[in-house]
Parts: C-alpha cells; sequence; structure tokens
C-alpha cells in the first residue's frame, strides 16, 4: 500500500518549506519506486481565526488513519503565544502517544560552527528526548492572579512507564548506531539529580536497571544538564547518544542546533514505536514560522527536507518498507551534497531562495 502522509504546513514559512519538501518527495519517489499519497490539511494560526478552532478531537481521531504527518511550522502574529502551540502541536504530541522526539545533531562538511577547530567527526550525536511528560504536562495554574499575593505553580510529571519506554528506546538507538558504525556505543543521561531529587531520582535508577540488565555492550554516563551545556560548547565528541527528560530536552536541542550549523538545518521526529497503538508519527523542522521573513522566498528548507528523510526512513522501518528508507537515505544524502556546495555561506540566511534550494537538492537526487 502507498505510504498515507498528511501535511499540515501551518503557518508562516511553515507551508513555504514544505512545498519545497513536497517537491523532493515527489521527485525522490520517482528516483527509487516509492509508492506514497498526501492529503494538506488547514490547520494553522489563520484556520483558528477563521474557524474559533484549532482543531477538534475528530480531527485528531482522523489523523490516525495516516501513516505519518509532515509539519511545517506554528505560529501566527494575530494569535496569543500558546494558544497554537499548546491547542496543536503540544495536543498531537500528547493525544497521539508521541512519546519520543528525536534530533539528530550533526555537523554537515561545509557548513559553520561557531565552535573553534569543531568539524563533523566532533559534531555527531542525536538526542533522544521524553516528549509527554515533564513541565509540559501542564499540571499546575495560578492563584490570586494580577494580585501582589499572585501564586503560579508548574509540576514535573515522571512516570516509570514514561521513562522506561523512552530508555529502552534510546539504549536501542545506541546500539544500532554502533552496529552500523554512525556512532560508538555511549549513551548518556542528562538530568538534574542533584536538586530534582524525585523525579531524577526514577529516571536514573530506571537507566541503570535498564542498562546493567539489557545493554552490557553500551558504555553509560550521566551528566548534568548545566554541565551537559558546557560540554555540549568545550567537548561536543564526548555525546554519541542522550537521553534526556522534556523541558531539558528542549534546551539542549536548541544548543546543538545552533552549533551544528542553525535552525535551519534543525530537523526532528515526534515518534510512537508502539506497534500496539494505530497512529502516525509526526515530523517538522524544529525552527518556527517566521512571520517577518514569510513569502519572501528567504527560509531555508533544509530543516523541513531532513525531516522529510527521517519521515521516510523512520515510517519505512516501521511499515517494513525498504523503498521508503532507501528514498529517505537518498533525501539526507541529497542534502549534505548541498551544504558542501553551498561551503561557507549562513544557513539560517541563504544567498539563493526557498525555491532554489529545494530545485538543487532535487537535481543532487
Amino acid at each position: 500500500m502507498p505510504m498515507n502522509i498528511a501535511v499540515i504546513g501551518g503557518d508562516g514559512i511553515g507551508a513555504e518549506v514544505t512545498r519545497e519538501s513536497l517537491k523532493i518527495l515527489q521527485a525522490v519517489s520517482q528516483h527509487v519506486g516509492f509508492d506514497y499519497q498526501c492529503t494538506e490539511l488547514p490547520y494553522s494560526g489563520q484556520h483558528y481565526l477563521q474557524t474559533g478552532t484549532v482543531i477538534t478531537e475528530e480531527q485528531i481521531e482522523a489523523l490516525r488513519d495516516y501513516d505519518a504527518i509532515l509539519f511545517g511550522a506554528i505560529g501566527h502574529p494575530d494569535v496569543d503565544p500558546g494558544i497554537l502551540e499548546r491547542g496543536l502541536l503540544l495536543k498531537l504530541r500528547f493525544d497521539l502517544d508521541l512519546y519520543i522526539n528525536l534530533r539528530p545533531i550533526h555537523l554537515y562538511p561545509g557548513v559553520q560552527t561557531p565552535l573553534k577547530e569543531a568539524g563533523p567527526e566532533e559534531i555527531d550525536c542525536v538526542v533522544v528526548r521524553e516528549n509527554t511528560e515533564g513541565l509540559y504536562c501542564g499540571c499546575g495554574g495560578i492563584m490570586r492572579k494580577g494580585t501582589p499575593d499572585e501564586i503560579s505553580t508548574q509540576e514535573m510529571v515522571t512516570t516509570r512507564k514514561g521513562v522506561e519506554r523512552c530508555v529502552r528506546y534510546a539504549f536501542e538507538l545506541c546500539r544500532r548506531r554502533k552496529q552500523q558504525g554512525t556512532g560508538r556505543g555511549q549513551l548518556t543521561l542528562v538530568h538534574k539529580t542533584n536538586v530534582l531529587t524525585f523525579c531524577g531520582d526514577t529516571w536514573f535508577r530506571v537507566f541503570e536497571e535498564i542498562g546493567q540488565a539489557e545493554y552490557s555492550d553500551i558504555e553509560c554516563g550521566y551528566d548534568h544538564v548545566d554541565a551537559c551545556c558546557m560540554y555540549m560548547v568545550t567537548q561536543p565528541k564526548r555525546y554519541d547518544t542522550v537521553v534526556v527528560p522534556n523541558m531539558f530536552g528542549d534546551i539542549i536541542t536548541d544548543l546543538g542546533a545552533a552549533i551544528a550549523g542553525g535552525m535551519g538545518l534543525a530537523a526532528s521526529g515526534n515518534l510512537n514505536l508502539d506497534v500496539s497503538q494505530q497512529g502516525p508519527s509526526l515530523f517538522e523542522p524544529v525552527h518556527g514560522s517566521a512571520p517577518d521573513i514569510a513569502g519572501q522566498n528567504k527560509a531555508n528548507p533544509i530543516a523541513s527536507a531532513l525531516s522529510l528523510a527521517m519521515l521516510l526512513q523512520e515510517t519505512g522501518q516501521l511499515r517494513d518498507d525498504e523503498s521508503a528508507v532507501e528514498a529517505g537515505n537518498c533525501v539526507e544524502h541529497a542534502v549534505g551534497m548541498l551544504c558542501a556546495k553551498l561551503a561557507g555561506q549562513n544557513m539560517d540566511r541563504l544567498e539563493i531562495g526557498t525555491d532554489e534550494v529545494g530545485d538543487q537538492i532535487v537535481s543532487l537526487l
């Protein structure tokens, strides 16, 4: 059966970069003989302004019929912050139980990094971020708002089930990277166990127990999140595979994007790998909707193209579809070739237009 992909371009440059990814998808499908079908969906800030609704429960249920979701970006200048982010992206993560956020941090040859003397061999790791718990659950509230006695709380929620499935996936990924020769078999847990003693204790115990019982071939380590930020700048080669709770993962992966060339190259996957559940994984560039450059053909679509590559690779593996995996590998390789060709350019402000980047990736396939 063809891979059934839902496309949510979203707001601002999200629609522009997604358009280029669909162009690349059409080309690579012809190149490798891969079958797919796409349905474009309107969920966005403009949709919210027109309908008063971000997305309904029925519309989320309809998404379960797709194999994957290709997402652009969300954020509209006429919509208050938080409405779209929590109402669409975070809601999809929670309702579809997309419990893994996978973010590679890879410096491509030719891409500039702010780290002096660091190269592709030093900056090459992958971060496994827990995606449905922690501070993003929304537990808490505000009392006496607007008064001198205002009180606000935001709770960090950790379950053993949530930690265990995330940690086990990270171990499996680390082992696979080692077997494929793309990693060194080193898995690092990042947390703040010296202060967050309850949630941190659950993470640390689960990490140690699973590692000792099931993954003796993997070298395990631990860093506090503040130390991790320092090491990513001073010793980026320290990290191979990293597993981290939700909020800390959000922070360190943006730092990782910066040292790997910028948000224009930062891709991510929001994954549900439970084969007993129906529902798609969601793939998106890390950057926002950038309304200041929307509609000007200035956005870099490479992060969206790499998100497409992840979509094809990860969904292809779940579907046992070798042609989809091959298509994803082709897109990723073409992006690497283009980065080498564009050597020295600022990847967040390319000298060529959005559509030309897409055209060049297509030509390199």
